[in-house]
């Protein structure tokens, strides 16, 4: 842990600060081909956090949706179950859904139809 402190305290300031960055517009047209090969180390490495950053946050949007793929058509899916549609075939539970949420962590459950009858007034 001593070296990461070091590192990150004395190190990396020290580099930076050594590096010829100019204090005007102007001063980036006065480096030389030294000055300019001093840069491409840091410029890489901001770079590379930068695009490692925008990629896992792209991922991460992309994991994040609840229908990544089914009919991506429409603005919204919607389905509807006519009661009368329902015969005793239906699997009211099969439970499919326990081994799914073990091996992902998901938390799915079964699809619940319930006829509500009218009120009689």
């Amino acid at each position: 842990m001593q070296f990461v402190s070091g590192f990150v305290k004395t190190t990396v300031p020290n580099y930076l600060s050594g590096l010829p960055i100019p204090d005007s517009f102007g001063g980036w047209f006065r480096l030389g081909v030294r000055d300019w090969l001093a840069l491409v180390p840091p410029t890489l490495a901001v770079g590379g956090i930068s695009y490692v950053s925008y990629y896992t946050i792209q991922r991460v949007r992309e994991n994040s949706m609840a229908n990544p793929c089914i009919r991506k058509d429409l603005a919204k899916v919607v389905d509807f179950i006519d009661i009368e549609d329902i015969t005793e075939k239906w699997p009211y539970c099969d439970g499919s859904h326990g081994p799914h949420n073990k091996a992902t962590g998901d938390n799915t459950g079964p699809v619940v139809v319930r006829h509500k009858p009218k009120e009689v007034k």
